[in-house]
Order: structure tokens, then sequence, then C-alpha cells
């Protein structure tokens, strides 16, 4: 009797969570609007702490965000080939370091600025470093910009973003598992060579592997995708690598039409397990310990915002992209959010220290929230700007004699401001 009121009161916790949801994910798409806030508000509003703390399906929900965070990564790796990784490393690297300076070090010092020491350090490091290739693909998409000259730049980074995390993540599990040195050596020697030896066999024989998991039958191939994923995931946890790499992995040696085939088959199952996995991270977190973390998530906002803009202007720069290019390339990298709510969740369960959590929550929400905004206006904001300046400094020019009145009303830099430059043509 006990059994079946346990499992009735699990099917109407786990049944409500997601009719909710699928309402938030609607309210989202109605505001045109990322859904990964309303999930972590969510999750804060059920988990200790909140308004309607869950009992029952708490341990079927943690198994789901585990699935969730596979099935990101899997999507992740479908995305590309690996020649496309290949020939990214080789000709946007220099973006990449750049990318991974700016961006990790705020992270780093901010953790050591409240004391949490070096393995928190390099966990709120990759949190603030790796941008959400998500929300950004979707914002991409709304603001009618996949043809535009700085999208390109955009995806490299991305994509380096995304490999690096190959290597970011054995990194942080063996460092939060409390492996000794030699340990953790072998741990990354492991991840290092498993992710080179995916490579190869992707570059050599992609298309074995595509034609065995190949079927015409989609029932078929989305159990043969998803059992084959799951199990390596599952090995590569046991190695102590990351589930997700390994997840990543498998993604990157499927190609071609069994890619597409998968991707549009899994697409659902990644969104339904994704949201319930950024509700797990809600859960876990006290809505009453965000108060204290949120001038530090403030500060770490304002500042990761401003690295992420440099970043973009850069590589559009390196890439002969024109100062409105720049400027766009440079808003839509701003938004974090599945893959620094993926490290932190990785840093909440090995229990470092309380307030990691908390702080990351409040940062993904800040920055998932003012990404959108910023890929939109930094643009005419920093343009705007610029031709004050410009304007300011053509009068002062005037007034000491400079140049004419003529020569400061057309000089190249108004004009450049004022979007003359040809890459104008690059919006749609």
């Amino acid at each position: 009797m006990h059994s079946t009121h346990s499992s009735a009161v699990f099917l109407i916790e786990f049944g409500a969570i997601i009719l909710g949801l699928g309402l938030l994910g609607r309210l989202a798409a109605r505001l045109r609007f990322s859904p990964i806030p309303l999930y972590l508000l969510a999750g804060l509003a059920f988990g200790k702490g909140g308004l309607l703390p869950l009992g029952a399906s708490e341990e079927f929900v943690a198994i789901g965000a585990e699935i969730g965070v596979i099935l990101l990564l899997l999507m992740l790796g479908l995305e590309y080939t690996a020649g496309d990784l290949v020939s990214n490393l080789k000709t946007q690297y220099p973006a990449g370091l750049v990318d991974a300076a700016l961006n990790a070090l705020p992270g780093a010092a901010m953790a050591l600025l409240l004391g949490w020491g070096p393995i928190a350090a390099v966990v709120l490091a990759g949190i603030t470093w790796i941008s959400s290739s998500g929300v950004i693909a979707k914002v991409l998409g709304d603001l009618g910009r996949i043809g535009n000259r700085e999208t390109p730049v955009i995806l490299s980074i991305l994509v380096l973003e995304d490999l690096s995390m190959a290597v970011y993540l054995p990194v942080v599990t063996a460092l939060l598992a409390g492996t000794g040195l030699a340990a953790g050596s072998v741990t990354l020697a492991v991840a290092l060579g498993a992710a080179g030896l995916v490579l190869l066999v992707a570059v050599r024989f992609g298309r074995h592997i595509s034609r065995f998991v190949s079927s015409d039958d989609p029932e078929k191939l989305l159990l043969v995708v998803l059992g084959l994923t799951l199990l390596v995931a599952g090995l590569a946890q046991q190695l102590q690598v990351s589930a997700a790499v390994g997840a990543f992995l498998v993604g990157i040696a499927l190609s071609g039409e069994v890619a597409e085939g998968a991707h549009h088959l899994l697409s659902p199952l990644r969104d339904l397990f994704a949201a319930v996995f950024f509700v797990f991270f809600g859960l876990h977190t006290d809505p009453a310990a965000i108060p204290p973390v949120l001038l530090p998530a403030l500060v770490l906002a304002a500042v990761t915002t401003l690295t992420k803009i440099a970043t973009g202007y850069w590589a559009a720069r390196r890439a002969g992209i024109s100062a409105q290019g720049r400027w766009r390339a440079g808003g839509t990298l701003v938004a974090r959010g599945e893959f620094s709510i993926v490290i932190a969740g990785l840093a909440v369960t090995s229990g470092i220290d309380s307030d990691l959590g908390p702080l990351a929550t409040a940062y993904v929400l800040i920055l998932v929230v003012l990404g959108p905004l910023t890929a939109r206006y930094t643009e005419p904001l920093a343009l705007r700007l610029t031709r004050r300046r410009g304007a300011a400094t053509a009068r002062a020019e005037v007034s000491a004699g400079t140049v004419t009145a003529a020569e400061a009303d057309v000089s190249p830099l108004e004009q450049d401001v004022a979007g003359l430059d040809q890459d104008a043509a690059g919006r749609p």
C-alpha cells in the first residue's frame, strides 16, 4: 500500500514538473526569449528552501538531469564533422586562445578573491569562459544574421570552446574527485588520447561508422544512436574521463545523413531532458543563498560581458570584418547558459564550496537574459558612441586649426561609423 502511495506521489510530482516546463517553454517562445532562466527559477521554487520542495521524484529527476547533459553534448557533437574541427583548430586557434585568456581569468580571479581556493578557481574559470551555443544559435536565427559575414567568426569561436570542453571537463572531474597529481595526469592523458583517437577515426573512417549506425527505420536509428551514446558515456565515466565528453565524441564520429537523422530524432528528447537538468540544478540551490553572492555575480557578469565583446571584436577584426560586424560579433557572444551550468553542476555534486552553486545560478541568470540584448544593441550603441567621439575629435581639430571644417566633415572615421563600409551589405 505504501509503495502504491509513493508511486502515485512520484507520478503527480513528475507530471507537474513536465507540465510546468512545457508551459514555461511556451511562455519563453511567446516572449522570444531563452527558456533557461525560467527553468532555473522553477528549480529554485521547488528545491530546498523553495516554495514547494519535492520529495518522491528527486532521484528520478537526478537521473534525467544526467541524461540531459549527455544529450546536450551529443547534439553538440552532431553539429560538427571531424574535418570542421580540424580546420577550425588550424585557422582560428589564436581567437580561441584570446577567448580563453580574456574570459576564464576573471572567473579564476573572483574565486581566489573570495577565498575559495585553486580548484574552485578552475571551475569558475570554465563557468565564465564558455558561451552558450544554444542561446547564441537561437539569437542569430531570431535576428536574421545567419548569412552575415561575422557569423562564421562567431561559430568558429563556439566550435573551439566546445572542443576545449573535451580537455577541460576531464581536468575538472579529476580535480573535483580529489585524485593526486599522478592519477589526474593519467585521467587527462586518457581523455586527450580518446579525443585524438576519435577525431582520427572520424576523419578516416567516419563514413563506415555512419553506415554501420545508419537505418531507414527512425525507431532503429534512435535506439542504436541513443544506446551507443549512453554506453560510451558510461564507459567514459568509468574511466573518470566525463560522460559528457564521451557523448560529444560519439556525436563527432557520426556524419552525413545519419547525423542529420539522429539530430532530428533526438532534438525533442534533448529539449526534455535538458529542461529537467536545469530544474535539477535549481533544486540543489537554496534561493536564500543567492542574495549574499549577488554582488560578486553582478561584478563578474559586467566584467565578462566586456571581455566577450572584446573577444568577438578582436576575432572579427582579425578576419577583416568591418566595425559594424565586429561589434555584432562581440555582442552576440555574451550569453552564458547550458555549459556553465554543466560545469557548476559537477562542482556542486562533488561538495565544493557551498556558495559556488548560487553564484553560478545568479551569473547565468543575469547573462542568459542580458545576452540577447547585447546581441541586438551592442552595434548601434557602440557606433553611436564612436560617432559622437569622432565628431568631438573633429570639432577639437577644427578649433585648433589642425584641419578645415570641410575636411572634418568627410573624415574616414565618420564614414566608417556611418556605415558606408561595404560590409553593411552582409546584413540581411
